[in-house]
């Protein structure tokens, strides 16, 4: 596994950084639970940052990369399934997409609304219809999921039924939610650093306590494991790399997102400092997909069948 970005990738990226840069803060007195911006989105789609997986010379991991590079942000965008699922089923679907497994529908839907692709996977295969109004629950505003979310609160009678693989769509799905969480991590941890360098406490910075910079070490490895499995598992496209990927992103979410919120003391609990942008969207992917127990028994089946 090459270890290095290509230099395709290192543009991409580049890019990317350049038309994020005005996102890339929170703006000034916002105390809001999640963020969002329909002109980055928008700028994201015209420049194909979301189309780069059907590019044979980019392919998953650059997608898994874009999808890093932009959870990163403090607006959360809809590009996990957009970038690493969608071309699977039909590169055409509506943006947002919606992901759902068959039989889960009550929980909240990431990005939910009229006009959003919501795609079922499960057993009686891969199926998606257009979310209208009276499928959609009342708005759910201040709520701790850190993303715009919904709930369906009726199915169509018809469905467009597509030739993709359930399991296939399963693997790229969990691909895509252990490269979010990767990015929420660095962001989170970075966002943490920042904070514990500069506050002070008995004349000296909180980082140089002994103690703290031991479990910011830790939480520095679980951090680049779950980068680096992320982009495994979208290097190798295996279904076991995948389920693990994802077993320790929602891992590493449980334990480190407990660290940096102790380490900012009561700032940790306010709206005042940006870090619950972060860490509350990774508490709602944890939950993902059956969450740690879910990628388990997947990551057993998928090995030892």
């Amino acid at each position: 596994m090459l270890l290095s970005l290509n230099e395709d990738q290192t543009q991409i990226l580049d890019f990317i950084d350049s038309l994020a840069r005005p996102y890339a803060g929170v703006p000034m007195h916002d105390v809001s639970l999640a963020l969002t911006s329909a002109e980055l989105d928008a700028a994201l789609v015209e420049n194909g940052f979301l189309d780069v997986m059907a590019v044979e010379e980019l392919g998953p991991v650059t997608a898994a990369l874009v999808i890093e590079k932009l959870a990163r942000l403090p607006f959360a965008i809809e590009a996990a399934a957009s970038a690493m699922v969608r071309p699977l089923i039909d590169p055409e679907l509506p943006r947002p997409l919606c992901l759902v497994e068959e039989g889960q529908t009550r929980k909240p839907l990431r990005f939910l609304k009229p006009g959003a692709s919501v795609v079922m996977v499960g057993p009686s295969g891969v199926r998606s219809f257009t979310a209208t109004a009276e499928m959609i629950g009342a708005a759910q505003e201040d709520t701790l999921y850190g993303y715009p979310v919904a709930f369906l609160t009726a199915l169509p009678e018809a469905m467009t039924a597509h030739d993709a693989e359930p399991a296939e769509v399963l693997r790229a799905w969990r691909v895509a939610i252990a490269a979010e969480a990767a990015g929420l991590l660095g962001a989170a941890l970075a966002s943490t650093v920042i904070y514990v360098s500069e506050r002070k406490q008995f004349g000296r910075p909180l980082a140089t306590f002994q103690g703290m910079r031991h479990r910011l070490a830790e939480d520095q490895v679980m951090t680049n494991t779950a980068y680096w499995l992320a982009l495994r598992a979208a290097g190798t496209g295996d279904a076991g790399d995948a389920a693990l990927a994802l077993l320790h992103a929602q891992d590493a979410a449980k334990r480190v997102c407990y660290d940096f919120h102790q380490f900012l003391g009561g700032m940790g609990i306010t709206l005042e400092h940006p870090l619950h942008l972060w860490t509350y969207r990774l508490k709602l992917l944890s939950a993902e997909l059956g969450g740690r127990g879910g990628q388990g028994l997947a990551a057993a089946e998928a090995i030892w069948g």
